[in-house]
């Protein structure tokens, strides 16, 4: 990751655009998983706190990975536009103005 971009990644992952997509992913995901790895489980009542803790965890890693995903385009649609850069002045005496 270059320099800045950690700021640029906390702030993408956190905006209303990404929340958007990636909470309800995370949430139909993490719950399809959650059932499936730990639905007997809950259902028996039988649930410890390590449980509930794998079931929080189920539940972050596809928003953190839909998240990722969301970044990566971003960041690669910045690197593909180009910056506005400000012209240097070119022509006789031009070194020394620039000073």
């Amino acid at each position: 990751m270059r320099a800045g971009e950690a700021a640029r990644l906390v702030a993408t992952v956190f905006s209303a655009a990404s929340s958007l997509r990636c909470v309800p992913l995370g949430l139909v995901i993490g719950t399809l998983l959650s059932l499936i790895d730990q639905g007997t489980v809950t259902a028996s009542g039988d649930a410890t706190v390590a449980t509930w803790l794998r079931v929080l965890f189920t539940y972050l890693a596809p928003f953190r990975v839909s998240s990722a995903g969301f970044f990566g385009c971003r960041r690669a649609t910045w690197r593909a536009t180009p910056t506005t850069r400000t012209a240097r002045p070119s022509g006789p005496g031009a070194s020394h103005a620039a000073h």
